[in-house]
């Protein structure tokens, strides 16, 4: 079966509020199995344009990284989040070799 991932570029407005949903995402996260393969960190921009902010998360699979975005504990997050940044995210699911 193959594994979720949800890719975000984001621009974020308030970094102390953002910290909150940092620590509100946590448990959900946690939950769902996602485990950060980057989260933020150094970028370039080779083509096109990026917002400052890039994080990648992996889920043990794409039911997984659905299911942990439409649970009541990431939404409430994703509250305090949308309030303090403005981004863009993607669920995808993963090659399998």
């Amino acid at each position: 079966m193959p594994k979720g991932y949800w890719i975000g570029h984001v621009t974020i407005d308030d970094v102390e509020t953002y910290k909150l949903y940092q620590q509100a995402n946590a448990a959900p996260f946690k939950e769902y199995g996602a485990k950060f393969l980057v989260r933020g960190g150094k970028q370039e921009v080779r083509e096109g344009t990026a917002r400052p902010r890039s994080v990648v998360l992996e889920f043990p699979t794409i039911e997984a990284a659905y299911a942990c975005y439409e649970s009541a504990a990431y939404q409430a997050a994703k509250e305090i989040r949308n309030a303090v940044s403005a981004g863009d995210m993607i669920i995808v699911e993963g090659y399998e070799t």
